[in-house]
């Protein structure tokens, strides 16, 4: 009953946004075109709804793997086109009633409607083609961390990426410059913080290709990867294979001292999609020995964890979580919605002097539509400065 009543909510509301897209454009075109019917737009507008569902769906159907993804492609490019028509359709018509409540003479132009929606179609074009170009762009950020009496770890570099979202639409054809990237910064430590894949192992298209890919990286201490929301499900043992054949060690829960110097926590995200296989997330104090976590512990401490929603959990227990899944919201306005959500949804944050340093990427890859806008693919590096 819960999914039927689902399946009805999600064609209301795609059904409701094509009807008003059409009718907007409609009524703009008839401005050029008089004889122009309605129809034939609420039918495209129609397709492309469809389009856009069965792509979100496309894991689902039974169709080959070639067509699923096809389906994927198209149906996550849709996505992006509806969404910024409709915002850009609802700001018009914003605008427009503004400018009739100013009394503003030229809103009764014959061709005024006409105008209103080109200008809606050339934003729309413009604003997808540059979120499909700059979600392909590589940004770095770098931050230094002060770490208070602990052991010196201030010749040590690491670098995190999260988000790759394997098996989406672009994320295999980008390895190589990730990995190429990566390699330019010369890390001791590479982590990735969570959602290495995008839900289903099946996605990928060439694994083998992926892993040789991943094999390239270069870390002095190795490679380490946390578990996301999305790297679970029924194809959670194939994702773990494929991270161990790639060269990357998968901390669950569980932690590595890294040249006697360093305790890395991986963390299992506390609401994976699919689950893990049974595995549930533990408390940080089922994972670190109480010795490690307590003030005369002199190793440094750094959590990979995915959510930053849970920051609040480890107190003054550890010096540096690193974290993904937020996105920085990816494209614009969802990033005013991960900022009000989140304590920290991108960059640095630290509570005070007691709490853990915090850092936040916004992913290097896309989940659903393939673009950026207001945000950036980006690969973090972490420094540290170190204080008696």
């Amino acid at each position: 009953m819960g999914s039927f009543i689902s399946i009805i909510v999600i064609f209301s509301v795609f059904g409701g946004t094509s009807w008003y897209i059409a009718h907007r454009v409609h009524q703009g075109m008839v401005c050029f075109f008089k004889k122009l019917p309605f129809w034939p737009i609420l039918v495209i507008m129609c397709i492309f709804a469809l389009i856009v569902i069965i792509g979100f769906g496309s894991s689902f159907l039974p169709f080959s793997k070639g067509v699923r993804h096809i389906f994927s492609v198209v149906g996550n490019n849709f996505m992006g086109i509806l969404l910024y028509l409709l915002l850009f359709t609802a700001f018009a018509d914003l605008v427009v009633l503004i400018f009739k409540i100013a009394k503003l003479n030229f809103t009764a132009w014959p061709f005024f409607r006409g105008a209103v929606t080109i200008g809606v179609l050339i934003l729309t074009t413009v604003t997808c083609i540059y979120g499909y170009i700059n979600a392909r762009q590589i940004d770095k950020a770098s931050y230094e961390i002060t770490i208070k009496n602990k052991v010196d770890i201030s010749d040590v570099k690491i670098a995190m990426i999260s988000d790759l979202h394997l098996g989406s639409i672009g994320s295999e054809g980008r390895l190589e410059d990730i990995v190429g990237e990566i390699n330019e910064l010369n890390p001791d430590v590479v982590c990735i913080a969570g959602d290495f894949f995008d839900t289903n192992f099946e996605s990928i298209q060439n694994p083998d290709k992926a892993i040789e890919t991943l094999r390239k990286i270069k870390a002095t201490y190795g490679i380490y990867s946390c578990m996301g929301d999305h790297d679970g499900g029924e194809t959670f043992k194939q994702m773990i294979e494929f991270l161990r054949e790639a060269g990357i060690k998968t901390l669950r829960d569980e932690y590595e001292t890294i040249d006697e110097r360093i305790v890395l926590v991986g963390r299992l995200d506390a609401s994976p999609i699919g689950g893990y296989d049974g595995i549930r997330r533990k408390a940080l104090n089922e994972i670190l020995p109480s010795e490690m976590m307590g003030n005369e512990n002199r190793l440094p401490i750094i959590v990979m964890d995915h959510n930053p929603a849970r920051i609040s959990e480890y107190d003054g227990n550890v010096d540096l979580i690193v974290c993904g899944h937020t996105h920085k919201g990816q494209v614009f306005p969802a990033n005013l919605i991960t900022n009000a959500m989140y304590t920290v949804d991108y960059g640095y944050y630290r509570k005070d002097d007691k709490s853990p340093h915090i850092i936040v990427s916004s992913g290097i890859g896309t989940w659903g539509l393939p673009m950026r806008v207001g945000t950036d693919s980006e690969i973090v590096t972490v420094t540290f400065s170190c204080k008696d």
